[in-house]
């Protein structure tokens, strides 16, 4: 009944513009921005929403000359026009914490910078947990929040009813409390950006849509408008819902999607009118909405089901409508009434609350989410901004992220999540719209470690074994394949059981374990990206890339691709395959991220090589463990053994007949082989091995018991262990890092500097008691009540049946005994820095076997 009073209450003088973004707010920019015109520009942004303008202002604040923002129609036109306008500091991935800040930092000043009023309040923001499993993630969240600069705080019912008044408390057990967060004008800040981007001398031009891109030989673009046409050494897509069409203008499909969003507003609530001080903006995860006070009344979102949601399918289909701008769509009470009814429950005032305005706009959906920022692949000069669901709250830390890499070469730290190049010809529009209306729905779902999402799956990138072994394990989703997580035995619970604790995934990783140190295993590595590079100036370009010396015809090595700054920009395996010829393996969330930065610097030095990604061509069997030689033996004629088939050695052979290149090495730390082949291979390949393999009882493995393996050899990961945040030296990896060596590839002089100044943090392996938890990564280290580093990635090491883990921690605390504390699930738990590694690995015993041999002999012989 009170939700039916609610909707009879809404006005009929519902406005067709948001309660708190008067129409009488209407810009008049000064005449220059009317008749100034450009012939060249260092940067064109195409878009005027904040993220755009951000950008323009980020960019000539810093000092660029020639920053050109082209936007069709007016400033805030799209989404960000119609946005709510909710700005925290929380957010689960580690590195857009630092994104929320720098926006909050930023907009807390913008209003004293350029005198323009932004409309920013602060009030703080509560996540209310009604629900124990909630209360888990809550500290799973605390534990990554100590070695952040952002406030967070969990907080008890009393101190919640305390800072908001109006809750019904019945089913509140405990909230994250986020201070500083709040809301702001989203036109207001749009106009303060602008000016103070043209304070910095950036010129913001509109109305000038962009009806033709063109590139050209030299890397710069042309850039047709109606007004005129612009040469601009780089051009940056921001144009939010129109994103798709300023794509498609250079054969790009950007797979985005426009999603209705609704919030309602209500009139003077006299209980909300009566308060002293603003309530904190409240987000009820449960009932998927969040809810703000606007001026004295309330300003209520919800995220509805994926089943209810609304996608706008006909802009998918045909396009943005040309004219469409400042416009809303028809609401929709009807689709939201179930949360509402949540509201009205846990925000009882509401029930006696009238609408005034409900909102109804297209936001910009990426399958996960999460927008797309950075410079794309295969195409020169061609960076985007686009995709935001939260637009406001990254608005200013993209704008400076962006600035940073633009000026100096390099992210100025590691977003790889936000990298455009994540998606490419897999996504089709079909799996765009799967995913961005799951990741609507799951807005304010729990956010589990090694969380799995179905939809969209499986995607027409499959390895040749997926119908083979899909019945048989959990599949992971990696950058569109299909990969084995675990395997299931009969009578095992089969089910995806996601869990902040050990999970029903536990004891079979334990099994596969043992299969791969005690007999032998084999796993599908077909989502590998693989590369194939040649031509006379191959070896050249490889030097100048890889901090590793090149490998010798036959062999293989692992080599570091760093950022100018000597920051690790990518891990690869370099093969020498045939004079002048290499094939490179990169791990599959990085596949074009990696191709991208070789691409780049392939046409900037002027190399004469061939660059061909082979991804999808070939498919990876990995073997190993102890018995792995025995069985390859049977199937080829080649001598498989130790003194004739080295450790990291690699060689074209036939294995059951099938063309194989082959790789000694393995990611276990055990004996292996990794067998790269045809596709359409794959089956008969990964038959033919299991068939040969029965005496030695051969069996599946994946990629959570890899990972435990790796992790007791001391093997680091690209992503976790190291990326752009972090250098070669102080993870570890100086044995991989020649600076010796004759040629001067990107990041020596800097990794020189960095060594001669000495280092101030450095990676350990830690080992812990636990009770029913383990490390994954980014918790919190603690020493003497402070918190001091983190880890960056962890697991159950099922040799010694304790947690695992590896950290970040001063190095004055990095000696061989240091005792400190690793925190999960708020829990502060002892640990302890161990020789690495805790297993030695099968070419390291086998050659202190070969030197006690030798020692054994020697002594006879004497």
């Amino acid at each position: 009944a009170g939700c039916d009073g609610l909707r009879g209450r809404l006005r009929q003088e519902n406005l067709k513009f948001p309660f708190n973004f008067p129409s009488s707010r209407e810009e008049k920019p000064p005449s220059s921005a009317e008749t100034q015109w450009k012939d060249r520009a260092e940067t064109v942004i195409i878009g005027g929403g904040c993220v755009g303008v951000s950008l323009a202002y980020h960019l000539a604040k810093a000092g660029m000359k020639d920053v050109v923002l082209l936007e069709k129609s007016e400033l805030t036109a799209g989404s960000t026009w119609h946005a709510a306008g909710l700005t925290t500091y929380f957010h689960p991935g580690i590195n857009l914490k630092k994104i929320h800040y720098d926006s909050i930092k930023l907009y807390e000043k913008l209003e004293e910078e350029t005198g323009q009023v932004v409309g920013f309040h602060q009030p703080g923001s509560i996540r209310l947990a009604t629900t124990p499993v909630r209360v888990d993630e809550f500290k799973y969240q605390m534990t990554r929040t100590g070695w952040h600069a952002t406030e967070q705080y969990i907080i008890e019912p009393e101190k919640i009813q305390e800072m908001f008044p109006l809750l019904n408390m019945n089913k509140v057990l405990a909230g994250l409390y986020n201070p500083g967060d709040g809301h702001i004008d989203p036109y207001s800040l749009t106009m303060a950006l602008a000016a103070g981007a043209r304070k910095y001398g950036a010129l913001l031009k509109y109305p000038a849509p962009v009806t033709s891109l063109k590139a050209r030989s030299d890397g710069t673009w042309d850039v047709e408008t109606p007004q005129g046409s612009m040469r601009a050494n780089r051009i940056v897509n921001a144009a939010g819902f129109w994103a798709r069409e300023v794509g498609k203008m250079i054969g790009l499909e950007h797979p985005l999607i426009p999603v209705q969003h609704q919030y309602v507003v209500t009139s003077t609530i006299p209980e909300v009118k009566a308060l002293k001080q603003e309530l904190p903006v409240l987000r009820d995860l449960e009932g998927s909405y969040y809810l703000r006070q606007e001026r004295d009344g309330l300003l209520f979102g919800p995220y509805e089901s994926q089943e209810k949601m609304k996608v706008q399918d006909s802009w998918v289909t045909n396009g943005v409508p040309p004219g469409f701008g400042k416009e809303l769509f028809e609401s929709d009470l009807d689709r939201i009434m179930e949360h509402i009814e949540a509201a009205m429950e846990m925000v009882p005032v509401l029930k006696k609350a009238d609408i005034i305005n409900v909102v109804n706009g297209p936001i910009t959906y990426s399958p996960d989410i999460l927008p797309m920022v950075g410079p794309h692949q295969g195409v020169r000069n061609y960076w985007v901004a686009i995709g935001f669901g939260y637009g406001i709250i990254h608005a200013g830390g993209v704008g400076k992220y962006l600035s940073d890499w633009i000026l100096h070469g390099e992210p100025p730290f590691d977003l790889i999540e936000l990298d455009p190049n994540r998606y490419g010809k897999w996504t089709t529009t079909q799996y765009t719209e799967a995913k961005a209306r799951e990741s609507y729905g799951f807005n304010n779902i729990v956010g589990y470690p090694k969380e799995e999402r179905f939809a969209g799956r499986p995607t027409q990138r499959v390895s040749g074994l997926y119908q083979r072994l899909e019945s048989k394990c959990s599949m992971g989703f990696h950058a569109g394949w299909e990969q084995p997580h675990w395997f299931y035995k009969p009578g095992q619970d089969t089910q995806y059981r996601p869990s902040f604790r050990r999970t029903n995934w536990f004891e079979p990783v334990g099994s596969e374990y043992k299969q791969v140190m005690q007999r032998v295993g084999v796993t599908d590595l077909s989502p590998f990206g693989k590369f194939n590079i040649k031509g006379q100036d191959s070896i050249r370009l490889l030097d100048h890339l890889f901090a590793n010396v090149i490998p010798k015809v036959g062999f293989t090595n692992i080599s570091h691709m760093l950022t100018p700054k000597g920051r690790v920009y990518a891990e690869l395996t370099v093969s020498h395959q045939s004079p002048g010829e290499f094939l490179l393996i990169t791990g599959s969330g990085s596949e074009l991220h990696d191709l991208r930065w070789i691409e780049e610097e392939a046409v900037k030095g002027g190399y004469d090589v061939e660059i061909k990604n082979i991804t999808d061509e070939l498919g990876v069997l990995g073997v190993a463990g102890p018995q792995a030689r025995k069985v390859l033996q049977k199937l080829t004629s080649e001598d498989l053994s130790d003194d004739v088939f080295k450790f990291l050695q690699t060689k074209s052979l036939k294995v059951s007949n099938i063309p194989v290149t082959a790789i000694r090495i393995s990611y276990t730390g055990e004996l292996g082989w990794e067998l790269y082949h045809r596709r359409e291979d794959s089956v008969a390949l990964y038959d033919a091995i299991m068939n040969a393999g029965q005496e030695e009882e051969i069996d599946n493995f994946g990629t959570y018991a890899m990972n435990a393996l790796r992790l007791e050899k001391a093997f680091r990961a690209w992503g976790s262990e190291m990326n752009c945040d972090t250098n070669p030296l102080e993870a570890g990896l100086e044995y991989f890092v020649k600076l010796n060596k004759p040629a001067d590839f990107i990041g020596k002089q800097a990794l020189k500097q960095i060594k001669a100044k000495g280092l101030k943090r450095r990676l350990v392996c830690l080992t812990l008691a636990t009770d029913d938890v383990d490390p994954e990564g980014n918790e919190s280290i603690w020493y003497n009540g402070k918190v001091v580093g983190n880890t960056t990635s962890g697991s159950y090491s099922y040799s010694i049946q304790k947690s695992l883990a590896f950290a970040y921690v001063p190095v004055e605390l990095s000696e061989v005994g240091q005792q400190v504390e690793v925190e999960l699930l708020g829990k502060n738990y002892p640990a302890v820095v161990i020789q690495e590694p805790l297993v030695l690995t099968e070419p390291t015993r086998n050659r202190l076997q070969k030197k006690r041999w030798k020692g054994q002999n020697l002594k006879k012989d004497l």
